[in-house]
């Protein structure tokens, strides 16, 4: 998470909101890592997670399944990255802070362990959730009107 969190900072400098992302392979060797991109590609879809998916899957060379992988983010992850990482196929998911306003790991939904799916990743929440939550909190009180 310390890694996820030093990759985040690096989003601040394009003015992109501070969320950074690592895939870790099924062994712990970091497979990609990413920070957000919205501004900085002018992408809507460039979340770290979803940055950090593409990039692992690469990596790998093995086609878009990243089982056994895990992935490591800053913050919950939204409806968007909940809805790639499951379809990714990754193992287990390790978050930050909490979102409670977008969060699609067990805050305002829960899509990683919904059961209608085929494919439910472990989700362990909370980690370093004060550093993940304080880095989100300075970011946007020179962010928002």
């Amino acid at each position: 998470m310390r890694s996820a969190l030093a990759v985040a900072a690096e989003a601040v400098r394009t003015g992109d909101v501070p969320i950074g992302a690592l895939v870790l392979d099924p062994s712990g060797k970091e497979l990609a890592r990413a920070c957000n991109a919205r501004e900085a590609l002018g992408d809507p879809t460039a979340h770290a997670e979803v940055l950090a998916l593409r990039a692992a899957a690469r990596q790998l060379g093995d086609g878009w399944r990243l089982t056994g992988c895990t992935l490591v983010v800053t913050v919950e992850p939204c409806t968007m990255c909940a809805g790639a990482l499951v379809l990714a196929r990754i193992e287990r998911v390790v978050f930050g802070a909490w979102e409670p306003r977008t969060g699609a790991a067990g805050s305002l939904w829960d899509v990683i362990r919904d059961r209608r799916l085929n494919h439910r990743p472990e989700v362990v929440g909370g980690v370093l959730e004060d550093e993940a939550t304080a880095l989100m909190e300075e970011f946007f009180k020179t962010h928002r009107l």
